[in-house]
């Protein structure tokens, strides 16, 4: 909790705001009073109505869908708006970085987003950014600002511990997040396996191998975000294929973009664990969704940077 809220305050746009909300609860505060709206045009309206100055502001904003560039141009506004306004020092906790997949250029003529962002950031006044799970974490590198990259394997991990499974077995749907499946295995305290594919075109993934024994085991896969549920139902079906005996799937960012959930609900996985590092709306709700909240970890992260504690002890924490 805090003990002096009187230079820190915390902010939200239209991205995520019941997130923003249940952080301010976990810090014993309230969310800042700001009104975000569009002019008749599509513009993006800021209007900050209180004093800022001198404060130390966390403007909690995912850069996420369903209108991405809209919640983009959010975070950019409130930040000028704050800066200008004299805040102290001005944190961008951006629990979804969006545009993170395009971090370098695998082929001609394409962009590197990410670090389009970073700099659209850092201009518009962002003294500081805190995120979960990055798409890649040489991202970091991108900001010439402090940048937490927050773990939110923590919290899956727990939960899947919480359901006793036995005979358990984490599996990384490619060779890109092997990384990411040895930390959950060992959270989890088992084996791993991988499955190797390929991308024969944008958005499709065909299984070519499992390296790995999965037979009689319970499989679950882990990423970092799910969009189509393309490639996690593939690789469902390719650990059902190799004998597993039933599948669980743990992501952190749901994105969900259709028909994400009804090959969700058509698949032989059991349970998709995520976080509400994204907001699901009603339509993307489903039994076989269970949606934890990161709020705990994000408060902590925040009440941490506040008071000028080590951010680097609440990895040690979670592990």
């Amino acid at each position: 909790m805090l003990s002096d809220e009187s230079r820190m305050r915390i902010f939200t746009g239209n991205a995520n705001p019941d997130l923003a909300r249940e952080i301010a609860e976990n810090l014993g505060t309230t969310v800042g009073d700001a009104v975000i709206n569009r002019f008749n045009n599509g513009e993006v309206q800021v209007m900050i109505n209180e004093s800022v100055r001198g404060k130390d502001i966390f403007i909690v904003q995912p850069t996420c869908g369903p209108i991405v560039n809209d919640n983009v141009m959010e975070l950019l506004i409130m930040a000028d708006a704050f800066k200008r306004a004299s805040a102290a020092h001005i944190t961008a906790v951006i629990p979804y970085y969006g545009y993170a997949r395009q971090d370098r250029k695998a082929r001609g003529r394409e962009p590197i987003t990410a670090k389009l962002m970073a700099d659209l950031l850092e201009t518009a006044g962002i003294t500081r950014v805190v995120t979960i799970d990055l798409h890649a974490a040489q991202i970091q590198g991108f900001f010439n600002v402090p940048f937490d990259h927050m773990p939110g394997q923590p919290i899956l991990a727990e939960y899947i511990k919480s359901k006793n499974l036995e005979d358990l077995i984490v599996v990384s749907p490619d060779l890109g997040g092997v990384s990411r499946a040895r930390t959950m295995a060992e959270r989890l305290g088992c084996g791993m396996a991988i499955i190797d594919k390929r991308r024969p075109e944008p958005g499709v993934a065909e299984v070519m191998n499992l390296i790995g024994d999965v037979e009689g085991k319970t499989a679950v896969l882990v990423d970092d975000m799910i969009d189509t549920a393309g490639s996690l139902v593939e690789a469902a079906k390719a650990v059902k294929k190799f004998g597993a005996k039933e599948i669980y799937a743990c992501c952190t960012h749901p994105i969900l973009t259709d028909p994400a959930v009804s090959r969700i609900a058509q698949s032989d996985i059991t349970e998709v664990v995520v976080t509400n590092t994204i907001p699901l709306p009603p339509s993307k709700k489903h039994p076989k969704i269970k949606v934890l909240s990161i709020a705990p970890i994000l408060a902590e992260t925040i009440l941490r940077i506040y008071n000028q504690w080590s951010v680097s002890q609440l990895f040690e924490k979670h592990k």
